[in-house]
């Protein structure tokens, strides 16, 4: 299994999976997550690379296949929010923006699934799960207006079953998550807003409050298993109710 993002849920999905008893290969752009992981977690294979670049997100695929002797499944998770580049409503988001927040995350989401594609058609045998978002399809103006990323997300969706749809064939299952707020370290803004932790009592009503890491990597977990042999194309939302709160 390779993972991208060794933090959040990323760092969720590897810490369960090992424990399942699955051989797991992380890899993250800052090398120190990487290391701090692999220390965490004894058994953890990785490595650093930029996934928004080819040369990184091919190694981070032959470097999976090395050490993991194939590679049945990828899960992608790494990406960024990305206000501090320039995102925010389109009338006042940048273009450098914009091509960070698409680069880090529906490019690289796209050149990790493009090299990982290579050993799964071989065996005909593989799975895939993305990391979208509910702001794809559900919008928080008032809260969560970083159109770069909800566009982001959207593109990741589209992608996972315009995939789902070519692969399946090849034995090739191709699903997505969609969170709501979780509390990672890319959420930690939104964790220590009052206003919006009071607007989550309302948006994401099984708890009323962001949800865990370990609720995302419970469905990714699930996606990739053979219990979900049977499911491809899906977008799955882990988000305490977001899409049909009243």
């Amino acid at each position: 299994m390779l993972v991208t993002g060794a933090s959040g849920i990323g760092a969720a999905v590897a810490r369960r999976c090992l424990d399942e008893g699955a051989r797991v290969f992380v890899v993250d752009r800052d090398d120190e997550r990487v290391a701090d992981l692999r220390g965490e977690l004894p058994g953890l294979s990785g490595l650093a690379a930029d996934l928004a670049g080819e040369v990184g997100a091919e190694a981070a695929v032959t470097g999976a296949v090395g050490a993991l002797g194939g590679l049945d499944v990828l899960v992608n998770v790494a990406g960024l929010s990305g206000r501090r580049f320039g995102d925010g409503p389109v009338h006042e988001a940048t273009a450098a923006g914009w091509d960070a927040v698409m680069d880090n995350n529906a490019r690289s989401t796209f050149l990790m699934c493009r090299f990982a594609l290579g050993p799964m058609l071989r065996q005909r045998r593989g799975a895939i799960v993305n990391t979208g978002s509910v702001l794809a399809y559900a919008p928080a103006a008032a809260h969560f207006a970083t159109h770069a990323y909800a566009a982001s997300k959207g593109a990741i969706h589209a992608l996972t079953k315009s995939m789902a749809a070519a692969y399946a064939r090849d034995g090739v299952r191709v699903n997505a998550v969609a969170p709501g707020l979780i509390a990672t370290p890319m959420s930690e803004r939104a964790q220590g807003d009052p206003e919006i932790l009071a607007y989550l009592r309302e948006r994401q009503p099984l708890t009323g409050a962001p949800g865990a890491p370990e609720d995302v990597a419970a469905a990714i977990v699930y996606l990739v298993s053979d219990e979900a042999r049977f499911v491809t194309g899906s977008v799955l939302e882990v988000a305490g109710g977001w899409s049909v709160a009243g």
